[in-house]
């Protein structure tokens, strides 16, 4: 099996080699990842300028972000297209609206676009040196996802490790995507010399959602394995929509 790792926290993250570390009994690895930070860069392609990649010991690394570095590996940089991509492991939590913005689930997203099968994979915890401890939980899961054989079209998988000693695991939930408000996340401050920035991050977050909803899974210390469809159209209101007679 030829598997493509990448992730949005950098070709020096410690997700990144944890995963990969997590993937080579499964099959043969390459990496192609960006060259730096690409943290919710959502499904961003560059377009306006060249993109230039370099090899640092076992990896591609590239100027941009985890759709070009999917999108390059497929296209130039492996000899053989891969047969399933992984991305992660995310430094923080990728769950509920986190999927719109993240960069690690954008480059599997990338790779179910172009008809590879693919997971991403974020833990939830503070400290990323942490990661190594969940190496065996992830690699046996990833297992048993890809010796099925066949894997459900136009979709990826979203999974989030608990912010725990693995040891302490309740087990693993299939989940739908939980709800969130961010309070707070935007400072309004002057620089040294004076001028106006602002800066977006921090503040409260407020979670909510079903009993079987990603948030509540990691939170009653389940690993949380989410099915994201690419199709994003609410079929429940198609009908009702058409019924308004919109004409021009």
């Amino acid at each position: 099996m030829r598997i493509l790792v990448t992730n949005d926290d950098g070709y020096l993250a410690v997700g990144i080699r944890a995963l990969v570390r997590a993937a080579r009994p499964l099959g043969d690895v390459e990496i192609v990842a960006p060259d730096r930070e690409q943290s919710a860069t959502s499904h961003s392609l560059t377009m306006h300028h060249p993109l230039r990649v370099r090899t640092v010991r076992d990896a591609h690394v590239v100027d941009g972000t985890p759709t070009d570095c999917v999108v390059l590996a497929v296209g130039e940089l492996m000899e053989q297209r891969p047969d399933v991509v992984l991305s992660g492991i995310n430094h923080g939590p990728n769950l509920g609206e986190d999927v719109l913005y993240s960069g690690t689930v954008a480059g599997a997203m990338e790779a179910t676009l172009l008809e590879i099968p693919a997971v991403a994979v974020s833990y939830v915890g503070r400290d990323p040196e942490a990661i190594d401890a969940w190496v065996p939980v992830v690699s046996g899961l990833l297992a048993q996802i890809l010796e099925r054989g066949s894997f459900p079209p136009e979709t990826l998988l979203n999974v989030n490790l608990p912010p725990i000693d693995p040891a302490q695991l309740a087990g693993v939930r299939v989940t739908r995507l939980a709800r969130r408000r961010y309070e707070g996340s935007l400072t309004r401050a002057r620089d040294p010399s004076g001028r106006e920035y602002f800066w977006i991050g921090g503040g409260e977050t407020t979670w909510w959602g079903e009993p079987d909803s990603d948030f509540r899974a990691i939170e009653e210390g389940f690993v949380s394995v989410t099915p994201l469809h690419l199709d994003l159209t609410n079929f429940a209101l198609l009908k009702d929509i058409r019924e308004w007679g919109l004409a021009l």
